[in-house]
This record gives structure tokens, C-alpha cells and sequence, in this order.
């Protein structure tokens, strides 16, 4: 075993097989307390604190261990995942489907090796605290930190220009309404810092059916990739390697590897972009163009949603779809109007992939955490006003 997983394990068994029993009082690493039945345990482990693993039969007189377990967690919350392993001589792949579908951690089929069953335990618990460490760690490192400065930036720099532009505000509102019919603005629901949703506010630059045209488009969309693989079952089931953990879905099973790549795979078209978009009015060219359908932002930044300079806050459709751990890690920065993407992307001669896009993401994320973190926000922001004039619209 690897000595970096040898640390302190207490277990809990419910059940009789006194060779588990056995097998389980024989190792130093393991806390071991056991109980012959559900009715015994269920009154003792509320008392015992602690507790890093259940392994319980599931063929047990009275009540299964699958019952078990929905009556003791809707009856117990603990502080801390505690893991649940159920044992039996056999299990049909419909029961592990259920059991997986309503939290159970594994199923095992006996008889097991009861070192491989710690192994498994043991890296689960490793990597749940590595997990809960880097969650609080990327929460506080931004939202704890103080950033009054730049808050206080971002509200003065907002109102100042609203009030400076609010001429152009207003011929430009005329233009949309004398176009084309609607609401001169626009609100969709956007994911900023934290996934916070927040209702984001543009100036209207599509006719007013664009949201129900979207799928029609959406052979148009330039972050689309060219081809998609199709991983089926009997491909999945080829590139299995011996003893990896199985996840069981409604129609077929697959490797937490095989499934985690497909996700990554899923993930790297979520952007939505179209070249020429049919769904935009000639107004809207105009001021896409010259970015002043943005302007209504600014009363995010001042109400608070957004700061001026940050990562684009999502569509839900999109931000939905990023929920891999390399990617979560954008929105523990601030949502902007402006960005690290949109100052690159700008007079580009190629198109920036949905990859591209998302690692500066990150990096801007690890900008913001630095000391001179406005200072870069600052450069941010210069190329954004040069940017303005260029060719290019992001």
C-alpha cells in the first residue's frame, strides 16, 4: 500500500461475517468497531464521532443495508462525508444502479480482500479532504481577501460613466425602438463569481425572437469542433483497465476514466459564437461594433454583480456544462465586463478556441489572487478602450 494513504481509518462494520471481523481487527491503520445488526448500530453511531466509513451487509434479518442507509442519512447529517460500502454474495447490476443513483459510495461482492477494501477507503478519503481543502482554499482566496479598493474603483468608474454617456444612451435607444419592435434592452440570466446568478443587462442588438432561433444556427457556431467522437459501449468496455472503479448509468456502465475523459470532451464546446449572426439588426452591428451594447452592464458593476474588469459572466446553457474540476476554477474570480480572453481575442487573425478562451480564464483567476492584481486589472482595461477600434468583435 502506498505509505502516503497509511493514516488513521475508523470503520464501522454492521454485520456477522467473523472473517471481515477478523480481517479487519488485524490492521494497525484501522479504528474498527462493529455492531450484528441495523437496530444496534442505528442507536450507538449517532454517538460516535468521527467516523470515516460504513461497510455494512446488505443482506442483514429485518433490514437491508440499503434501507439501512436511507434511514440513518435522512436521521444523521454529518459534518463530514462519511463513505458507505455495502457487501453482499451477489449483486445485480440494477441494484447497483440504484445504489449508486441514491449516494452509496460502492458495492462488493464477497468474498473480498479486506486490505483492497481499506486501500479503496483510504484514497477516498485522501481525495475528499484534498477536494474540501482546495474548495475553502479557492473560495477564500478570493472572496476573503480584502478588495475594497477595487470595488470602490468599480463603482466610480461606472458612475462617472453612465453620466457622461447617457446622451448616447439615449439616441441609441431611439435607434433600436425605430428598427424593430421590443424592449430596447435585454436581460438574461448570467453565472458570475461564485456561480451567483444575476440578471445581466445589455442593449438589444437581435430582433426580438433571436433566443428561440438559436438552435436553428447553431451549425453557424465557430467554436463548434469539426467532428465528434462517439465512445459506445463496446469501445468503453475495450479500454477497461484491470480493477478501475465502474460507474453504472441507466443503459450501460463505464470507467470513472473513460467517463471523466468524455466529459472533458464534452466540455470543450460549450461556447456559443456565430460569424455574421443572422439573428443581429443593422443597429445592433453598429453598436456590437463599437461595444455599446455593453453599456447597461455598468448598473451590474454597480449594483454589485460585476466589477469592470473580470471573467465573462456565462449563459446558464454554458456554465452548466463546466463542472470539471479544470474548469470550475474560473468563476473563483470576479465577473467583468472586460477581460484577459476578450483583450487577446481582439485583432486575432485566427479564432480562438473554446480551449483558449477558458485557460485565460483561469489565469486571470490567478492574476486577480496576486499583489498587484489592480495593477494588471488597469492594463486590462487600456488594451480594452485600444481594443475597442479594432476589427475584431468578441
Amino acid at each position: 500500500m502506498d505509505t502516503k494513504l497509511k493514516k488513521v481509518l475508523s470503520v464501522i462494520y454492521i454485520g456477522n461475517d467473523l472473517l471481515i471481523i477478523d480481517s479487519f481487527q488485524e490492521l494497525r491503520e484501522v479504528e474498527f468497531q462493529f455492531f450484528k445488526n441495523t437496530y444496534e448500530a442505528f442507536k450507538e453511531l449517532k454517538q460516535i464521532e468521527n467516523i470515516d466509513a460504513i461497510v455494512c451487509e446488505n443482506d442483514l434479518p429485518g433490514q437491508s443495508g440499503l434501507s439501512f442507509y436511507n434511514q440513518f442519512f435522512q436521521n444523521y447529517q454529518p459534518k463530514e462525508k462519511i463513505q458507505f460500502i455495502l457487501l453482499s454474495d451477489y449483486f445485480s447490476n440494477d441494484f447497483i444502479k440504484r445504489s449508486a443513483s441514491l449516494g452509496i459510495d460502492d458495492c462488493y461482492t464477497k468474498p473480498i480482500e479486506i486490505q483492497r477494501l481499506v486501500n479503496r477507503l483510504l484514497f477516498l478519503k485522501e481525495l475528499n479532504a484534498q477536494n474540501l481543502k482546495n474548495e475553502i482554499s479557492e473560495k477564500k482566496s478570493f472572496h476573503s481577501k480584502p478588495k475594497i479598493f477595487k470595488r470602490l474603483f468599480d463603482i466610480v468608474l461606472a458612475s462617472f460613466i453612465l453620466l457622461l454617456i447617457s446622451p448616447l444612451l439615449l439616441i441609441t435607444v431611439i435607434a433600436i425602438r425605430l428598427e424593430s419592435k421590443g424592449k430596447v434592452y435585454y436581460i438574461s440570466k448570467r453565472v458570475g463569481s461564485g456561480y451567483k446568478i444575476f440578471n445581466f443587462y445589455k442593449l438589444r442588438s437581435m430582433y426580438p425572437d433571436a433566443d428561440q432561433r438559436l438552435k436553428e444556427f447553431l451549425h453557424l457556431n465557430q467554436y463548434a469542433e469539426a467532428e465528434t467522437e462517439n465512445f459506445s459501449t463496446s469501445k468503453k468496455a475495450q479500454n477497461l483497465i484491470h480493477d478501475e472503479v465502474m460507474l453504472y448509468g441507466d443503459e450501460e456502465q463505464i470507467s470513472e476514466r473513460v467517463y471523466n475523459q468524455s466529459r472533458l470532451e464534452e466540455a470543450k464546446n460549450i461556447f456559443i459564437k456565430f460569424d455574421n449572426d443572422p439573428r443581429i439588426t443593422k443597429v445592433g452591428k453598429i453598436i456590437r461594433k463599437l461595444s455599446i451594447d455593453e453599456l447597461p452592464q455598468l448598473i451590474n458593476v454597480i449594483k454589485g454583480d460585476m466589477s469592470i474588469v473580470g471573467n465573462r459572466p456565462l449563459p446558464l446553457y454554458e456554465a452548466e456544462l463546466l463542472t470539471t474540476d479544470q474548469w470550475t476554477k474560473r468563476f473563483n474570480g470576479p465577473a467583468g465586463i472586460t477581460g484577459l480572453w476578450q483583450v487577446e481575442a481582439r485583432g486575432r487573425t485566427s479564432k480562438m478556441s473554446a480551449e483558449e478562451r477558458k485557460e485565460l480564464d483561469n489565469r486571470y483567476v490567478e492574476y486577480s489572487l496576486e499583489k498587484y492584481a489592480f495593477w494588471k486589472d488597469m492594463w486590462i482595461l487600456l488594451r480594452t478602450f485600444r481594443a475597442v477600434f479594432q476589427k475584431e468583435n468578441v
